[in-house]
């Protein structure tokens, strides 16, 4: 019993760093169609943005030596500048381009993110010591529950508690869940599409930001591919909690933790190198049983 519910800790850690990689991804889709294959080099610059340029193993930080009261809003502001400008660059003279082309396009804006660090840091990994504090250990009776594991989870409620009131109480989320519904008559309505999509990618950005920060004190470890497997089980939790829906997004995104935490703890050991395999096998039986997701958005039956 034990046992388990430490894994179930786990798997909640887990599932709060997909859920919000899994809400960038999901508000980009759910306003502009947008399939953003580049988020997961979003939080690779949040993560780089961190140290001075090196090609040493062992990075000396930069913005990371700050007080977390102004390391935090810095790595948010340049992550949310990125998007941004990925946006006015790429994006917006791509607006009435097919979704194809505009998903495509995010692969080339990856590439040139990945390319354009290895440059400027080097391909070489390096290891970072971001709040070292975080690492101790709580005791509930026999459980052990990491620090950092309780911030994760908290950090992630606060974020999806305050996206959720500003899309339902401020103006501009009301506009935004307007154009999530219908873009088009939104915009004849007096919604400013540029507007609500630039703040769609700021918020990813954000997002993005806090995800690189959680991720990079759990490991440790900084290289240039460290936000793509995080984006790639996020797509995966937009997929099967039902594309176009924010609330199936962090669904699917808890769900793809507890899958991959408890595969991880109860398969046999010679199978779990093959972890993530049986995981997609599992997203595919979800997705045989749920082909339009979990909590399928009546926006996109209407607009399909």
């Amino acid at each position: 019993m034990i046992n388990l519910a430490q894994n179930l800790i786990d798997a909640l850690s887990l599932g709060s760093l997909y859920a919000l990689v899994a809400l960038g991804i999901g508000l980009l889709f759910s306003i502009l169609r947008l399939i953003n294959l580049a988020h997961g080099d979003f939080i690779t610059v949040g993560a780089f943005a961190l140290i001075v340029p090196s090609m040493e193993v062992t990075a000396q930080l930069a913005i990371g030596a700050l007080n977390p009261v102004l390391l935090i809003p810095s790595i948010a502001l340049i992550v949310v500048i990125v998007a941004l400008m990925t946006d006015w660059a790429v994006f917006r003279p791509l607006r009435r381009a097919p979704q194809p082309s505009m998903m495509i396009a995010s692969f080339a804006v990856s590439y040139i993110i990945q390319n354009g660090l290895i440059m400027i840091y080097g391909a070489r990994p390096k290891n970072v010591n971001l709040w070292p504090a975080l690492t101790g250990q709580l005791s509930i009776g026999p459980l052990r529950i990491a620090t950092l594991q309780i911030v994760t989870i908290v950090v992630t409620l606060v974020l999806m508690a305050g996206l959720a009131l500003f899309l339902k109480r401020t103006s501009y989320g009301i506009q935004m869940r307007a154009a999530a519904e219908d873009f088009r008559m939104a915009r004849y309505l007096g919604v400013r599409g540029n507007l609500v999509i630039g703040m769609a990618f700021g918020i990813s950005g954000a997002l993005a930001s806090a995800v690189s920060l959680l991720f990079l004190s759990q490991t440790g470890s900084l290289e240039t591919g460290l936000g793509v497997p995080l984006a790639l089980f996020g797509l995966v939790a937009v997929v099967i909690g039902g594309m176009g829906s924010l609330v199936g997004a962090v669904v699917g995104g808890f769900l793809v933790g507890f899958i991959v935490t408890l595969l991880q703890a109860y398969l046999p050991p010679d199978l779990r190198s093959f972890r993530d395999a049986f995981a997609f096998t599992f997203v595919i039986a979800i997705l045989l049983w749920r082909p339009a997701g979990l909590i399928r958005a009546k926006a996109f039956d209407q607009r399909v």
